[in-house]
């Protein structure tokens, strides 16, 4: 299983492309080494909370889509795993409304 590291940076280089920039170019808007965007992008550095806000601003996007990588999840088994822990977390109302959404999707 991927490290959160790992997650996060392969989120960011997925949003780089879908924006159509080099590393170069977003490293040069965000004004961090070309080589620190790489090692972000590979899993083997971590930006600052203020290089992930420059990030996010160059990239015209909020904080909180780095770490929106559910759909990066490896196997159905983890999917599976990862639903099964949150429905843990939930109370009876909650787990209600969670079968009328996974019913109407399934269906």
């Amino acid at each position: 299983m991927k490290t959160t590291k790992e997650l996060l940076g392969s989120r960011i280089k997925e949003l780089r492309k879908l924006k159509g920039l080099s590393q170069e170019r977003l490293s040069e808007k965000v004004g961090i080494d070309p080589k620190h965007l790489s090692r972000i992008e590979v899993g083997r550095g971590f930006p600052s909370l203020d290089t992930l806000e420059r990030l996010a601003n160059a990239l015209n996007v909020e904080l909180k889509d780095f770490f929106e990588f559910a759909h990066k999840t490896s196997s159905p088994k983890e999917l599976k795993e990862t639903l099964n822990s949150l429905l843990k977390e939930a109370d009876e109302e909650r787990l209600r409304l969670l079968i009328k959404l996974i019913r109407a999707v399934v269906r």
